[in-house]
């Protein structure tokens, strides 16, 4: 059915806009942008990243989320990962308040390794870029050169995050209107979405799905019952708010396009990640990207390099954190 006119204009408008500011941010950040300043800093921070891999794979997930919570709320800046005694900051906002520790624990560590070699040189927002990148390739995905030259932000605020990043239960409508503020296309977010095949969720973020979907159906009807059973099995109500579960039950420590897979078989955790199968809009990209891993790799990479151009801060705005958890005094 065709989506009214007016909707359709504000959400050009929308892009529009957005694709004029990441195009300033895409014309300032470069690959080789500490060619003279720091030219080894990709491959310290890439042996950081594989140390921490190898001690857990939690690397993998948490650093991977890390970065997009952080360029969803003011950008790509790092602003996530400052600490506040009074717990107001970006990171304790309940939305964020699920970031795995080792997540931030990789961009620290990479941060420390840096310093030592190029004190000052390189920002924190950075070395969450290109740690992020990292990541994905450990556990088997594509590799794709990353731009530089961010700066890191000076804001980081718990009461700003609130309907800055996407929910569970979004539709398709929902989650394209989110992401195409930051100049990110349909293709993007279903490509993005993509890395829920890593990592896992707590039940209470899809305990709707198998027990409340609705007065005539408890159970979400478009979830495989195989599946729902499972999930049932390993999260009964009332259950300890701690307990997680592998968002791909098939792979989950394979980066693949196996969470396309499990879309077209019912198996999406969240009403977000089904929505994009049953939505005839969606649904063909899903398809593909089930069908072609190379299509769904080729577009991960894309996406993630227009992800790291959102908001970004260049040139003399912003600051180079000496410590990635503090402001510089």
């Amino acid at each position: 059915m065709e989506r009214p006119m007016a909707r359709k204009l504000g959400l050009w408008l929308v892009v529009v806009f957005a694709a004029a500011a990441a195009e300033v941010g895409r014309a300032q950040l470069k690959e080789g942008f500490y060619a003279q300043t720091c030219p080894n800093v990709k491959s310290i921070v890439e042996q950081v990243v594989t140390t921490k891999f190898g001690q857990t794979f939690i690397t993998v997930p948490g650093t991977l989320r890390l970065f997009f919570h952080d360029c969803f709320i003011e950008g790509c800046d790092a602003s996530i990962l400052i600490s506040s005694p009074n717990g107001d900051a970006e990171k304790d906002a309940p939305d964020n308040q699920s970031l795995a520790g080792d997540g931030f624990d990789t961009v620290i560590k990479a941060k420390q390794a840096v310093e030592a070699s190029c004190p000052g040189v390189v920002s924190c927002a950075d070395i969450l870029a290109i740690a992020a990148r990292d990541v994905v390739v450990l556990a088997g995905g594509p590799s794709f050169d990353v731009e530089l030259g961010r700066r890191d932000g000076l804001i980081s605020k718990a009461s700003l995050v609130a309907g800055k990043l996407p929910e569970p239960n979004f539709d398709l409508d929902q989650l394209n209107a989110i992401f195409s503020q930051h100049n990110l296309t349909q293709s993007d977010m279903i490509a993005l979405s993509g890395a829920h095949t890593l990592g896992f969720s707590h039940c209470d973020r899809f305990a709707n799905r198998l027990y409340s979907f609705s007065s005539s159906s408890p159970v979400d009807p478009t979830l495989n019952s195989t599946y729902a059973a499972q999930l049932m099995q390993e999260c009964p109500q009332n259950v300890d708010p701690q307990i997680a579960i592998n968002m791909d039950p098939v792979t989950p420590q394979t980066f693949d396009n196996m969470y396309y897979t499990n879309l077209v078989q019912g198996k999406g955790l969240f009403t977000s990640d089904e929505s994009l199968f049953t939505d005839s809009a969606s649904k063909p990209t899903v398809l593909n990207f089930a069908n072609s891993p190379g299509s769904f790799n080729q577009a991960f990479a894309t996406a993630m390099r227009k992800l790291g151009r959102v908001g970004v801060k260049t040139g003399s705005q912003g600051e180079i954190r000496r410590d990635c958890t503090a402001f510089n005094s």
